[in-house]
């Protein structure tokens, strides 16, 4: 069987080998090709590799490529900075055995967090390693709805992500770039541990559910996730498009604190305290 890590850097080269045209590279297309992208053998040649070497990586096998080796495939595949980390990331891991300890400690919120989050006057989650709704504040509320409502096996963000886009209402033109954001998030952390059972359920289930989370996941888009936008669509004051950034909380991995703001004096700034007016109306009765 193939270490879990090697598997997962085999999917990211072939990913990655797929979005490169011949042309791309200085190549001749050739006549007609079977394969989208370049062809294994294109892409050893550009890396200085044998092409029975790479493909025993793109399959997974077990191999111990060097850092050189590492960099002219990156250089070959025009990795940016954050492509290449990964890559780097993950075949360091897989030359530790297969059974070699993984930290995997409980996530857990900080008290002094959940006495800051009602006093945020923002929305606020507090995400798990696996995008895992551990905490949020009334604002969130205001935003998602009635968080409690879900058990806390749902209250994940890339199940909510999901399950929204299947109602037309939650659908925007921007949806799918604001999905491959958690997603990317979610990568980092199977980049971590992929062997994770968490990872492993919300992966599979999404994957079984969801035609658009398959098609996005196979794109093995990696990026240093820590901000974005996203736009929400309201039955009280319709939609708004709020930034969002992540903070970490101690831990190693540990839970980090999703902070989503508008710019001041904004419409999306008045929409956001009418719905937190709203919110704590309905609260109160």
């Amino acid at each position: 069987m193939a270490h879990p890590y090697a598997r997962e850097l085999g999917d990211f080269l072939r990913a990655r080998r797929s979005r490169l045209r011949p042309q791309d590279v200085g190549l001749e297309p050739g006549g007609r090709r079977k394969v989208t992208g370049l062809r294994r053998e294109e892409l050893a040649l550009l890396a200085g590799l044998s092409t029975d070497y790479y493909q025993r990586m793109e399959q997974g096998r077990e191999v111990r490529p060097s850092d050189e080796v590492l960099g002219a495939i990156a250089d070959a595949l025009g990795l940016d900075a954050d492509e290449r980390r990964h890559l780097f990331t993950l075949a360091y891991a897989a030359r530790r055995p297969a059974s070699a300890p993984v930290d995997r400690t409980p996530e857990w919120v900080p008290d002094s967090t959940r006495r800051l989050l009602p006093a945020m006057d923002v929305p606020v989650v507090v995400l798990g390693r696996h995008l895992d709704v551990l905490d949020w504040n009334p604002m969130a509320e205001a935003l998602f709805g009635d968080l409690n409502a879900f058990p806390p096996e749902r209250l994940n963000l890339l199940l909510l992500m999901f399950d929204e886009q299947q109602t037309s209402e939650w659908r925007c033109p921007e949806w799918e770039s604001q999905a491959l954001q958690y997603i990317g998030m979610m990568r980092t952390a199977v980049a971590a541990d992929p062997t994770h059972p968490r990872a492993t359920a919300l992966v599979g289930e999404l994957s079984i559910q969801s035609a658009d989370f398959r098609r996005l996941w196979a794109l093995h888009d990696i990026a240093s996730t820590t901000s974005g936008t996203r736009t929400f669509r309201t039955p009280e004051v319709g939609e708004i498009t709020l930034d969002w950034d992540t903070y970490p909380l101690p831990g190693n991995p540990g839970p980090v604190m999703l902070v989503f703001t508008a710019e001041p004096e904004s419409p999306d700034a008045d929409r956001l305290r009418l719905l937190a007016s709203l919110h704590a109306t309905r609260t109160a009765t």
